[in-house]
């Protein structure tokens, strides 16, 4: 299969040099399988395969793409989408820069961060994988919701710039399970993130259940009042804060457009908590990396944050051009992000339980309808939806209603840090619309913030 993909490119770019057109290809193949879970049976089993083909004509300044859903044995309309793409650029407005064609130096091939067990899972498998995590959990009362997705991924490219291609081979699963109480309105998840299939690991999301089931069943729920509260929060919702930051923090193209809250002058600087380290790391096979990008360029660890100084803005190829700046080797379909742990000894939901508390402590694992408020500033919203917990600081424990955190990440992530996990868990971000983009972000299982601002407190679920 990788020998007919290399070829039907090297086949392309001969038609589109014959004809004269300046061309990049970009060729993305998917096998994508999901199974989904409503009121306790499978509602939804299905798997597609798909090719897509994006196709860029460029002319001094100006650029037009063409892109078709096709297959290998459909050479001559892959040939058509040159004609129709090379017409396309005579009609285009010019940039107001030169656009960069990435000139591939040499071949490439990445797959090392493909598993064939985990892309051949079967149906019997994902169905086990359910029964095992939720094993003794669903009642009459407590129904099941969820999905398991997964897939394999492959990103291929070449230009008339060079001969040379490169070739990018992926799998990945996410899995999401839901248990909740259809009367009473509460829900409790738990989630996990593959690249291989050893990653897989029922019985890590049927002990979160147990224990969130436990609590909200057995412990009363309250509104909660407004004010500050010492906030502890899960990795998920730690990996969304972050995914937030890619958009509004350090891409030089959104400081450049005052989109950011970190501006030129603070490159250098402490921004965050001497205990905020995150770097985008290509070899973290987790994160489902690019080695390259798509320009050609190899990717090496590249610090962002080191102990909350902030080292360098994120650039990819067409900001770099549009701004006149430095390529970083971002220009990427997402990053390998890491935090890095803490020094706490804390990995689970009963050891967090189990550590004594001078205040009362939230515990918000998920953050849910995220949004932004001011950007420039770094304000975001959220509410708190599946499983927090208020931990009292006379021991006992009390579901709370959902609250909102209208906050800054320079706030969230600033000095008021109390402590990190030791222990990292992968939190998987990927998106289900567009083509499959497997994305992932390392994060400290848990992360202790004091004094945060509740600005909202439901009195229902």
């Amino acid at each position: 299969m990788k020998d007919q993909i290399l070829q039907t490119l090297r086949d392309l770019r001969a038609y589109a040099l014959s004809k004269k057109v300046e061309a990049a290809f970009f060729y993305h193949e998917e096998d994508s399988y999901l199974m989904r879970f409503a009121n306790s049976a499978i509602s939804l089993n299905t798997n597609e395969h798909l090719i897509r083909l994006e196709i860029t004509a460029y002319e001094d300044r100006k650029r037009a793409s063409y892109e078709l859903i096709t297959d290998l044995q459909k050479l001559e309309e892959m040939k058509q989408g040159v004609d129709i793409a090379a017409e396309m650029v005579k009609h285009a407005m010019p940039l107001s820069y030169q656009p960069t064609i990435p000139t591939f130096a040499e071949s490439f091939a990445g797959e090392s961060g493909f598993d064939s067990a985990l892309a051949a899972i079967s149906n019997g498998e994902r169905l086990a994988y359910f029964n095992e995590a939720v094993k003794g959990l669903e009642t009459d009362d407590i129904k099941l919701s969820g999905i398991f997705s997964c897939g394999a991924n492959i990103v291929a490219q070449v230009n008339t710039r060079s001969e040379h291609t490169q070739y990018f081979k992926t799998s990945d699963a996410q899995v999401s399970i839901v248990l909740s109480h259809p009367t009473l309105k509460w829900e409790v998840i738990a989630e996990q993130s593959a690249q291989k299939k050893a990653d897989l690991n029922p019985s890590a999301l049927h002990r979160d259940l147990s224990f969130l089931l436990d609590r909200y069943q057995n412990d009363a729920p309250q509104q909660i009042p407004l004010g500050k509260y010492d906030i502890v929060f899960g990795s998920a919702a730690s990996g969304d804060l972050l995914n937030v930051m890619n958009w509004i923090g350090f891409s030089g193209g959104a400081m450049k457009r005052g989109f950011s809250f970190i501006s030129a002058d603070q490159v250098g600087t402490k921004v965050f908590s001497d205990k905020f380290n995150l770097t985008d790391e290509p070899a973290c096979l987790e994160t489902f990396p690019f080695q390259r990008d798509m320009m050609g360029m190899s990717r090496k660890s590249f610090p962002i944050f080191e102990n909350g100084v902030f080292k360098s803005f994120t650039w990819e190829q067409d900001e770099a051009d549009e701004f006149e700046a430095q390529p970083t080797g971002h220009s990427v379909m997402h990053m390998s992000l890491v935090l890095s742990g803490g020094d706490k000894n804390v990995s689970t939901l009963e050891e967090l339980m189990a550590i004594p508390r001078d205040n009362d402590v939230l515990y918000i694992p998920f953050l849910h309808y995220m949004n932004l408020v001011n950007p420039s500033k770094g304000l975001i919203t959220a509410s708190s939806r599946f499983g927090a917990l208020l931990l009292k600081k006379d021991g006992s424990v009390i579901v709370p209603y959902n609250v909102r955190v209208t906050q800054s990440l320079l706030d969230i992530f600033g000095d008021k840090v109390a402590w990190m996990s030791k222990s990292q868990t992968v939190n998987n971000t990927s998106q289900s619309y567009g083509s499959r983009n497997p994305t992932a972000i390392v994060v400290p299982t848990f992360i202790r913030v004091n004094d945060l601002e509740i600005s909202h407190s439901n009195s229902s679920y």
